[in-house]
């Protein structure tokens, strides 16, 4: 069993943000595979289906951004699922506009939904796939992570939302996170 987590905040509001790349990620994901968001218990909304027999699930917390572990560190626990079959997707402020960066481990480097994560499941030891948003041009960092993308930077963001979910099934497929690190880094 394979957890697939899309970091982002709940609600209309910040549906089109940077900071809810993951959210998009895991969205794509869910329309490809025709699975339904629901609600649980666990302040997060959760989908499933199968891929070779191996139930995949996926996560969007409804805790918003900083508090995202509260829903991933129970959820792993209710589900049984191994850290190593975790895969967390989030924005990067630090790197280029929809540039694609697999990691096995690593600090938060600064994120606050991957600070909570951490705290949470008590490891830095987790898959991770990150993905460019750029710094702030004159803005703050909050109103950088909180705009939408621009209608230039939407085609490159839509490709790197793509490219992500292959990422993921490519995962999935071959359970191998190294193996899927070397082909889309």
């Amino acid at each position: 069993m394979k957890m697939i987590v899309g970091l982002g905040n709940p609600g209309k509001k910040y549906e089109k943000t940077k900071h809810n790349i993951g959210f998009m990620v895991v969205d794509r994901l869910a329309a490809e595979h025709d699975a339904v968001f629901k609600k649980n218990t666990f302040e997060a909304e959760v989908a499933d289906y199968f891929v070779n027999g191996e139930k995949i699930i996926l996560v969007k917390p409804t805790t918003f951004m900083n508090e995202s572990g509260r829903s991933v560190g129970p959820l792993l626990t209710y589900f049984g699922v191994e850290v190593t079959e975790l895969v967390v997707i989030v924005d990067d402020l630090d790197m280029d506009l929809g540039k694609l960066r697999l990691r096995q481990k690593g600090s938060a480097g600064g994120h606050n939904g991957l600070k909570s994560i951490i705290a949470h499941i008590g490891t830095q030891e987790f898959n991770r796939i990150k993905i460019g948003i750029g710094r702030p041009n004159g803005k703050t960092v909050v109103n950088h992570v909180l705009s939408t993308f621009s209608k230039e930077d939407e085609a490159t963001i839509a490709d790197s939302v793509a490219r992500a979910a292959e990422a993921v099934d490519d995962f999935v497929t071959e359970n191998n996170f190294l193996q899927t690190m070397n082909r889309f880094n």
